[in-house]
């Protein structure tokens, strides 16, 4: 990593705290100046607009999370055209844990990235310009569309974006809707097991595994 490239993910990070605290009405360049406590002005010189300052936050987002996805070892997709190994039950198990597992930690010491990530995703609706940002998840999709063709889906195109909707959504109901309330602690092995559950539940629908 160049300087140039470390200093812009140090200010990159900065700005996922602030939007997590105070949503985007909080992100500046001198706010993020502040929060990553560099110089007036370092945060305009290297991202001289606020648009250049939320792509670098969403591309500073996709890449932790890569990293969160490869730490936990989750099946990757195969090089095309040859698809990987198909996909048992018992791998399907372990699936659902791993994907539990990164839930969890979105939900615990992930959970300032995750909330910027909606923040910019709201922020996108309201502002076409931003409308690429959609792209930094079309990975996954196309990660979830792998694995469920080697589960035996029957439309995994479709099935695998259903997949990612899905989980999003349950990491959403989670982190801020009415599952906070009802939901185990997170961080807690309840909560891993129950999330677990509900992925599994559903790769079972979508496969019939």
């Amino acid at each position: 990593m160049t300087a140039r490239t470390n200093r812009i993910a140090l200010l990159a990070d900065a700005a996922i705290e602030l939007i997590a605290d105070g949503g985007m009405r909080a992100l500046t360049h001198r706010a993020v100046d502040g929060r990553a406590g560099m110089a007036p002005g370092t945060t305009s010189a290297y991202l001289r607009t606020r648009q250049a300052l939320i792509e670098a936050v969403v591309a500073r987002l996709a890449e932790r999370d890569r990293a969160d996805l490869t730490a936990h070892e989750l099946p990757t997709v195969a090089p095309p055209p040859t698809p990987g190994p198909r996909l048992d039950s018992g791998d399907l198990d372990r699936l659902a844990a791993g994907v539990a597992d990164v839930l969890d930690r979105w939900l615990t010491t992930g959970r300032s990235r995750t909330l910027a990530r909606y923040a910019c995703l709201l922020e996108a609706v309201h502002r076409p310009e931003l409308r690429g940002i959609l792209h930094h998840g079309t990975g996954l999709r196309v990660q979830a569309r792998d694995l469920l063709t080697r589960a035996g889906a029957t439309d995994p195109h479709r099935q695998g974006d259903q997949f990612v909707a899905f989980v999003d959504g349950l990491l959403f109901d989670r982190l801020v809707g009415a599952g906070a309330l009802t939901a185990p602690p997170a961080g807690s092995p309840a909560s891993r097991d129950d999330l677990a559950g509900a992925v599994r539940t559903l790769l079972r629908a979508l496969t019939g595994n």
